[in-house]
């Protein structure tokens, strides 16, 4: 058992949760919110003004927490790339510009394996203008921080592979979970809990439609128009509950701890351009897209490129849509470590106890939000504690009242709305937290709070 290194944690009066809830008198909603609207239907003007409008309002709401004791609450981001492949359209000082801006702390960075680059000798590592960067890879499934180099074991079966990743405080993540819902988790540090690039990917006909404002001059004013209003919210419109995801941590932390974070999955390659051929076609395509490699069509299909390529020329860029920079993507998602410090030895040591959280911040700032359990040992998210029946509560808090959901072995226990929950622990178990916002009268989902471990 390893309860937290926090013994008086709950003995200050900031932690004194004032609404008390008892296990059986809660009713919770068995399934997650449903979505409302399909990502088509969010990138419409007037949901954009309206889920936008709503997250102003929570924002203005928010109060500020103060933070539990000996511990900073640092946005860090995972799964991230620059300069690391032909599909990265980003450089790592755009990635600090960004993350200076957005108020990010740390990133951990997921170099492509390209060898001979080693890719913890040869990237950013340390402070760099206040910023903390880690260096890792994403290979053969995973998030890979290891302390020192490994190129000579890269290619090791896997169970001594993740030995070597793991060795003195290094650290794995399963990434991808929907290419590989079997794996094993034997020896892994956690997994990602949810992908940016698989709403994406699942989401063909948002992608799609974005693809094809471009090509008419009425609706692509109109895009560049919601992209200066509702950046984020445009972004966002993908955003989805990953139940594939969520299912897999809550079947596995049963057996074993297992840190969830967030997976960005940035490179600032979501840069959709239009390119004019001749007066009569384009070709369209991402920023990393060599021009060949592009899609073509025709005013046959889509008659207002013909307004678009009047008074150009043959290889002018007609349109260009910038969805992606970092600073949204960081924005979009983050990791939340509870640290000591801003060093690599502290946030190591944070993201293998589970010291940490997932949250989507373009809603409203979730810095300060905490789950904890009192009586007779105090724990943080992300400890393992022994269950002591009718002795234990876990309490949360959150920056803003929300719709909050408490999951013991991944079926929900409570269900309510506020900003505080207190709940009387009746049964060992692994206990996590949800809260939800409401936008444009839709429920999204927003913080996501590692497990606390009551066997």
């Amino acid at each position: 058992m390893q309860p937290s290194i926090y013994p008086g944690l709950w003995k200050k009066p900031a932690c004194i949760v004032l609404l008390a809830l008892l296990s059986s008198s809660l009713p919770a909603q068995t399934n997650p919110p449903v979505r409302k609207y399909s990502s088509v239907e969010r990138m419409q003007t007037a949901h954009l003004q309206a889920a936008h409008a709503d997250a102003v309002r929570l924002q203005q709401q928010r109060h500020t927490l103060p933070p539990l004791p000996g511990l900073h609450d640092y946005k860090a981001i995972l799964h991230a790339h620059a300069e690391d492949s032909s599909h990265t359209g980003g450089t790592r000082p755009e990635m600090l510009a960004d993350a200076k801006k957005a108020g990010v702390q740390a990133i951990l960075l997921t170099d492509h394996y390209r060898p001979p680059r080693d890719f913890i000798r040869d990237s950013w590592r340390g402070l760099h203008e206040g910023v903390l960067f880690i260096p890792g890879s994403e290979m053969r499934g995973f998030l890979l921080y290891p302390i020192s180099s490994i190129m000579d074991r890269m290619e090791e079966p896997r169970p001594e592979f993740v030995a070597s990743v793991t060795a003195s405080n290094g650290l794995i993540f399963l990434s991808h979970i929907e290419e590989r819902l079997d794996h094993p988790m034997d020896g892994l540090t956690g997994m990602e809990i949810y992908n940016r690039h698989w709403d994406a990917k699942k989401d063909m006909a948002g992608l799609i439609a974005l693809a094809l404002k471009l090509l008419d001059p009425a609706q692509l004013a109109e895009l560049q128009e919601n992209l200066r209003l509702y950046p984020d919210e445009l972004l966002a419109a993908q955003v989805s509950y990953l139940p594939d995801y969520l299912g897999k941590w809550d079947a596995e932390t049963q057996t074993r701890r297992l840190t969830g974070v967030a997976a960005n999955d940035c490179h600032h390659n979501m840069v959709l351009v239009v390119k004019m051929v001749d007066e009569n076609t384009v070709i369209f395509g991402t920023n990393v897209e060599k021009d060949e490699d592009m899609r073509k069509t025709t005013a046959g299909s889509r008659p207002g490129i013909r307004e678009l390529t009047r008074d150009h020329k043959p290889g002018d860029v007609l349109a260009r849509a910038d969805f992606d920079p970092y600073y949204r993507s960081f924005r979009d998602v983050t990791t939340h470590i509870l640290a000591p410090e801003l060093t690599e030895s502290a946030i190591r040591a944070a993201l293998q106890q589970g010291h940490a959280f997932v949250s989507h911040d373009w809603m409203c700032d979730a810095t300060g939000f905490s789950f904890c359990l009192t009586t007779p040992v105090q724990a943080i998210m992300g400890d393992e504690v022994r269950f002591a029946a009718d002795r234990q509560k876990l309490q949360a808090r959150f920056p803003v009242a929300c719709h909050i959901r408490l999951l013991r072995n991944g079926k929900p226990v409570a269900d309510l709305e506020g900003d505080q929950l207190e709940y009387g622990v009746a049964a060992a178990g692994v206990y996590r937290v949800e809260g939800w916002l409401k936008l444009d009268g839709e429920e999204r989902p927003w913080i996501y709070s590692n497990p606390i471990y009551a066997r």
